[in-house]
């Protein structure tokens, strides 16, 4: 650093402030500091900063389901947020989520000293694993999709953004609307869950039993295969945009067309959604702001900063070409045809 501020003319408090962001510095220092920084080729050494400010520079994250969309886009979140604040991340993966699997993780993370840990596990096994476990000082925070906000948490509002696919298909004129669920364990699915049932009880509307899905493509196919098959089904929501996907290919096989018989809408708002035949209308949710929240919030707690609960993080429904107008005429049951088609043999 010396050096540095001896090639740039200025002093090492200057090119401190430049290189940790802080502080004001005059355009042309910081320039020239810049400059400087460049041709010496300099980079910081992590151990002397973190001798210097008893800080490792290093956040530690639990994860589970990276395979799934929202949390993989979660961890680029936490990646991003936690470099751009000059810290590097230490990821322990788990497998299976109990509290041994969490406490060794924990314990890895903590022997490694770092100086906060994000836990992105949506899962219930994850919170009851977590609770009451010391991390060795170190702040905890942890996503919980469909939860009250709350210190040490961020939270994901996906009850309302279930609800509201569901009032979309419904404001269509769609009698009632049926769900492909995710798999049983799962924060998202609860959440997604609550908020279906919730919209169509205030329609007045009983809710049919949703059709487990386990987050997949094949899943949701191996569903709409099984809705496709009751005529009356006019409208589907699926619980990830993949199970939607399947759902729509599963309606397109068994002959009904897509919006014109059944709408589909789906959730979380994939890239690729827009590009479905026909496009997918979803639910989307920045999870790159669910990693970038959990950073925020745990510099302020290790800070020591009164830090104000993360606000949830807020759905936004994007209208595509698989959902459309209910059918103007009703649909016979399988049931119903059925007996027309006996009536008839009789005759």
């Amino acid at each position: 650093m010396v050096d540095v501020a001896n090639l740039a003319g200025v002093s090492h408090q200057t090119v401190s402030r430049v290189i940790n962001g802080t502080g004001n510095v005059a355009p042309d220092m910081r320039a020239r500091v810049e400059v400087a920084i460049e041709r010496l080729r300099y980079r910081r050494n992590p151990a002397a900063r973190a001798l210097a400010t008893s800080r490792s520079m290093n956040i530690g994250v639990v994860s589970y389901g990276l395979a799934q969309y929202g949390p993989s886009l979660a961890l680029k979140g936490i990646a991003d947020e936690a470099r751009a604040a000059g810290y590097a991340t230490s990821l322990v993966s788990l497998v299976d989520v109990d509290r041994a699997n969490m406490r060794e993780a924990l314990d890895h993370l903590v022997a490694d000293s770092v100086d906060g840990i994000i836990i992105l596990a949506p899962i219930d096994a994850a919170l009851t694993a977590i609770d009451g476990l010391d991390a060795g000082g170190a702040p905890l925070v942890i996503w919980q999709p469909g939860a009250d906000e709350g210190e040490h948490r961020v939270v994901t509002d996906e009850i309302s953004g279930a609800r509201i696919a569901t009032e979309h298909l419904l404001s269509l004129g769609h009698p009632t609307v049926h769900h492909v669920s995710g798999p049983e364990g799962w924060l998202g699915t609860t959440a997604r869950l609550r908020g279906w049932s919730r919209a169509l009880s205030e329609h007045g509307l009983v809710a049919h039993p949703p059709v487990d899905g386990d987050w997949t493509t094949r899943s949701g196919y191996e569903a709409g295969l099984r809705l496709a098959r009751d005529a009356r089904v006019t409208a589907v929501f699926a619980a990830n945009d993949q199970m939607a996907l399947g759902v729509i290919k599963a309606m397109a096989d068994a002959g009904r067309s897509v919006p014109g018989e059944v709408s589909v809408v789906g959730f979380d708002g994939v890239p690729e959604s827009e590009f479905f035949r026909p496009s997918l209308t979803t639910v989307r949710f920045d999870f790159a702001d669910v990693g970038r929240r959990a950073v925020d919030h745990i510099l302020d707690l290790m800070h020591g900063i009164a830090p104000e609960s993360p606000p949830r993080v807020l759905p936004q429904l994007i209208v595509g070409g698989s959902s459309g107008a209910a059918p103007t005429t009703t649909v016979d049951s399988p049931q119903t045809i059925r007996s027309h088609t006996n009536r008839r043999t009789r005759s």
